[in-house]
């Protein structure tokens, strides 16, 4: 690899999921949701999600994007109207093996612990790996379907790898990236998704479950990202507050502002 200087890092919360991660030239961009507040998304009776905050950012101003990392297709808080028929525009899509295949074009399955890479200017390499979700607990592994998280690194890191969870829940598979990765900043997808029609589970990550998980990690920074814009969300900011607060992890959770870019200390 030629480059020896390291990739400067910013990193953009757009809203919900949707991240957008700059690493040198390269632009990499999580789960694309871009339609506007007050869509809802009907699945059945006494069964629908309702998007409740437009994207701080327009698809129209968001420009090129190299990669998407879509931890999951089939959800529409991952991946809304706005976001699917944007995917052939970006360079390729990193999914799951089931989503590629559903999604076809330009979309790659990626199996867990399998790496791509991905290729920038100057040299720049960054590997992605793809790694254990789950979303829900195990009896409801099946309906929900198959979801990825996300182990990206590349040359000149000083603090550890970047990981984004996806939608998961604490479980066994999850220790593993801890035993394989030092990671350095974690997007953690929080927000304890639950739906009624689901049962009394929740979808995703709890507060006190991500503020677990961090410690274990070992991080020096977590980002909170899917705990706010959409009704099924329950655990807002002021829970995640404190449930690192308990943890004694108050320092290293960092809020970014919606629709601004943020220096990242990689």
């Amino acid at each position: 690899m030629s480059q020896t200087q390291p990739a400067p890092v910013c990193i953009t919360h757009i809203g919900g999921p949707t991240a957008l991660i700059e690493i040198g030239s390269l632009r990499i961009l999580t789960d694309p949701t871009f339609d506007p507040a007050g869509t809802r998304y009907v699945y059945a009776p006494n069964f629908e999600a309702l998007k409740q905050t437009d994207p701080a950012i327009a698809l129209s101003g968001l420009g090129a994007i190299d990669a998407i990392l879509l931890s999951h297709d089939q959800h529409d808080d991952n991946l809304d109207r706005s976001g699917r028929a944007y995917l052939p525009h970006a360079g390729r899509v990193l999914t799951t093996v089931a989503g590629a295949h559903r999604l076809g074009g330009n979309a790659h399955g990626v199996a867990t612990w399998e790496t791509v890479t991905l290729a920038g200017k100057e040299g720049l390499r960054v590997q992605v790996t793809a790694t254990p979700s789950r979303h829900g607990p195990p009896e409801l592994e099946e309906a929900m379907g198959e979801v990825s998280g996300w182990i990206l690194e590349w040359e000149g890191q000083r603090h550890g790898a970047l990981y984004v969870s996806g939608d998961t829940v604490y479980f066994e598979k999850l220790q593993e990236i801890p035993r394989r990765y030092h990671v350095g900043t974690a997007l953690l997808h929080l927000g304890a998704a639950h739906f009624d029609a689901r049962g009394p589970f929740h979808l995703t990550f709890m507060a006190a479950e991500g503020a677990q998980f961090a410690r274990e990690l070992g991080v020096s920074t977590v980002i909170p990202i899917h705990y706010e814009g959409w009704a099924h969300l329950v655990e807002k900011r002021a829970e995640i507050e404190h449930a690192f607060v308990s943890a004694g992890l108050e320092q290293q959770l960092r809020f970014l502002p919606l629709g601004q870019a943020v220096v990242i200390d990689g």
